[in-house]
């Protein structure tokens, strides 16, 4: 059949409320122009993240009937670490709130001020938790994976070339290293298993740990076993288990491919380091049988991990994305290709030629949507990743402008999507009457949560 249809059939329901665009305008004026500021009741479609908003299964929410709720050992405790043990094979897993704590509590063990971590591409809460360490966060992307038009299989390599001339000059100042899969922040892109295998030996060449952080590691997989030579007849989970053979350990946000919404875990091998990843958890997380989460949510995530390697659902997945990519690339705007699995990203900068960087037109567009349909994305761009010059204070722009549409996990339905499309086409009709932002207001870190803006001069 042409027609693909949604792996799922709903059994319940949540109501969205229509808003005008008079209305939205006065949302967004109100919200200072910034969407994480916009209350989720004034949100048509939201896109922002596909982190713990997607819907979880019949079978989740009976699991979550079995929850085990001891404060120590809990039966749920030890179903969840069958479950990541079956796909990472690590030695020590531990469970935390969601992926930042993971990697809060990795860095703040493994990392000293002045060291640095490659990595293909740090997300945005990885970047913010190295650097309230006082390391640096080096992203070693391939050149390819800079250029949103251009086709290639796995842009999300890592500069193999790049890692081993930084690592022969600094590899006494890298205490662990690391690769996002898929990597957000450029575009959902995979990375190939040669590229992952490659990374690592490169790392374990001068006694590096290397950890995966590994929110999309089942996207990941099944881009594998789509692009990569050898792997056309195996299943996901043999492919996601060999990814995680090359490492030393894992940070992961269960609230992406774990399908769940709320949870996380950091995972390793080495003895010392989970003995004092621990310790810490015990002060800041909870137990380390249940690490901030109910035994409930540990049930739920264990069977999330199952379902998550399903293919079909995989290849629903991925198309969707493909779907609105190719609908929008018809109609002349550019996006980041191929598509990733997880979202769309639209070339903000290509959008609006006519806003430079320094007044933000990943924002602009993020509001723009917002106004014409209710859909909310977020900025991966110069808000997300610019800088501040320390002498001149003037915004040194990121490489890429990016708006990010996030697909919510088994949220939304075909109509939706083609409504957002419609919405999206049309804003880039309207698009030379679109004006740039200014910052008003922003934190020390993360500024793009809950940073001011305002229409530039």
């Amino acid at each position: 059949m042409k027609t693909m249809i949604e792996p799922f059939k709903i059994k319940m329901v949540e109501s969205i409320r229509q808003t005008t665009e008079e209305e939205r305008i006065e949302i967004l004026e109100k919200a200072d122009y910034n969407p994480f500021r916009i209350k989720a009741e004034d949100i048509l479609i939201d896109f922002l993240t596909d982190s713990g908003t997607g819907a979880m299964s019949d079978r989740q929410w009976a699991a979550m009937m079995t929850g085990d709720e001891a404060y120590a050992g809990s039966k749920s405790f030890f179903r969840f670490e069958k479950a990541v043990q079956n796909i990472t094979g690590f030695k020590h897993i531990i469970p935390t709130h969601q992926g930042r704590a993971a990697e809060r509590i990795l860095f703040s063990v493994a990392v000293k001020e002045g060291d640095m971590i490659p990595s293909n591409t740090h997300f945005d809460t990885t970047r913010a938790n190295i650097e309230f360490n006082k390391a640096e966060a080096v992203d070693l992307v391939i050149p390819e994976g800079k250029i949103p038009t251009l086709e290639h299989p796995f842009k999300g390599n890592m500069d193999l070339k790049r890692l081993s001339g930084f690592l022969e000059k600094y590899h006494d100042n890298v205490p662990i290293g690391m690769i996002t899969i898929t990597n957000n922040s450029g575009g959902g892109q995979p990375v190939s298993m040669e590229n992952i295998r490659e990374t690592s030996k490169l790392l374990h060449k001068y006694g590096i740990p290397f950890f995966i952080d590994a929110c999309r590691f089942a996207e990941n997989a099944y881009f594998i076993k789509l692009r990569e030579k050898g792997y056309r007849d195996k299943k996901v989970l043999e492919i996601a288990r060999e990814m995680f053979s090359y490492a030393d350990g894992c940070t992961m946000s269960a609230k992406k491919d774990a399908m769940v919404n709320i949870g996380g875990f950091l995972a390793m091998n080495d003895d010392t380091l989970a003995m004092n990843s621990r310790n810490l958890l015990i002060l800041t997380e909870g137990f380390p049988s249940y690490g901030g989460l109910a035994g409930r949510d540990l049930d739920a995530l264990a069977v999330g991990l199952e379902e998550v390697l399903q293919e079909d659902y995989l290849k629903y997945r991925l198309r969707t994305a493909a779907y609105m990519g190719e609908r929008l690339t018809e109609a002349g705007i550019d996006i980041i290709r191929p598509t990733g699995g997880h979202a769309v990203y639209i070339d903000a900068k290509a959008f609006y030629p006519h806003i430079p960087a320094s007044q933000f037109p990943g924002q602009v567009l993020c509001g723009e949507l917002y106004r014409k349909g209710g859909i909310r994305g977020v900025e991966i761009g110069s808000v997300m990743f610019g800088k501040k010059d320390p002498e001149t204070g003037s915004e040194i722009p990121a490489e890429m402008e990016l708006v990010r549409l996030a697909f919510p996990r088994r949220a939304y339905t075909q109509s939706h999507f083609d409504f957002a499309i419609e919405a999206i086409i049309e804003t880039y009709g309207e698009r030379d009457r679109a004006k740039g932002l200014k910052i008003t207001w922003e934190p020390p870190f993360l500024r793009h949560f809950t940073a001011k803006f305002t229409l530039a001069d």
